[in-house]
């Protein structure tokens, strides 16, 4: 299963004063089982690109796939792909409107023409799986937190047994409990086989759970890549407004110092397997 992107372009208020291209003859394909990390700073074409995945959003040019269907074709059916790839947006109250928890959570099931005993296995699972409390069903998710207000988002998603989950900035604005608590299911999501495309600005999230980083800056993709091989590019990233992980600015800094160790650690864990292989080479430990 895979989603690919075929010279894709997007123009916001095509033919109006306003014009303006957030995609540019964009290709890229994400493979089943991946862990994507899209980068970008604010207004590169991040979610315009991912809202094309579901066909929130429909490409000026170019086409979509998802197992090799085209999403554009007139015959196709945009529910059943909604099924498939699911979307959590940035700011979860776009997509909470019923009057409780669990009431919102089955919403996405119910609609997919499925008896009432599996919407409630479904939503029930959803809510444990984001480790929301079981006193939380019958609460209004317009009275949450920040942060169990994306758990709600994610479950409503999780509840439709997705085969994609792209998630849209899910730990802006949460403390690093929060955040932590976040990605750690992510990851177990991704480990029992979802693919799962992570929107973030955090360099340390996507340097420590994606398989691959894209970089997106005006509109097109600059890098694609493990975090290793994007986060090499130091100069060439901060001159389009990012930085990379601050383990691998600590690192390239130990290197300029004369410590013989790899300036390509993006993570806490290589960096401690870079500094003690130094350490041994030098007769120190």
């Amino acid at each position: 299963m895979s989603i690919i992107a075929d010279h894709i372009s997007y123009v916001y208020s095509e033919g109006t004063a306003y014009e303006h291209y957030a995609l540019k003859d964009v290709s890229v394909k994400i493979d089943d089982g991946e862990f994507v990390g899209i980068i970008g700073h604010t207004g590169s074409g991040k979610s315009t690109l991912i809202q094309h995945f579901n066909g929130l959003l429909k490409a000026t040019s170019g086409t979509i796939y998802y197992n090799g269907k085209d999403i554009y074709d007139p015959d196709y059916v945009l529910k059943d792909l909604r099924t498939h790839v699911g979307l959590v947006f940035q700011y979860p109250e776009y997509q909470l409107f019923e009057s409780t928890v669990l009431e919102d959570v089955k919403f996405g099931p119910r609609n997919q023409g499925i008896s009432k005993l599996e919407v409630d296995m479904r939503a029930f699972e959803a809510i444990k799986k984001v480790g929301l409390p079981d006193d939380i069903y019958d609460a209004s998710p317009f009275e949450l937190s920040g942060g169990q207000k994306r758990r709600v988002a994610i479950a409503g998603v999780l509840a439709m047994h997705p085969d994609v989950i792209i998630l849209d900035e899910p730990t802006a604005g949460l403390d690093p409990a929060g955040r932590d608590e976040i990605l750690g299911e992510l990851k177990k999501l991704h480990e029992s086989g979802m693919t799962v495309v992570l929107v973030s600005h955090s360099m340390e999230d996507v340097a420590e759970y994606a398989d691959r980083i894209i970089v997106i800056d005006e509109g097109r993709i600059q890098y694609s890549g493990t975090p290793a091989e994007v986060f090499k590019n130091i100069d060439k990233l901060e001159k389009m407004g990012l930085a990379v992980p601050q383990v691998t600015y600590a690192m390239r800094a130990l290197r300029e110092s004369g410590i013989p160790v790899s300036a390509e650690a993006t993570t806490i864990k290589e960096a401690e397997v870079e500094i003690l292989r130094a350490l041994r080479s030098k007769g120190k430990i």
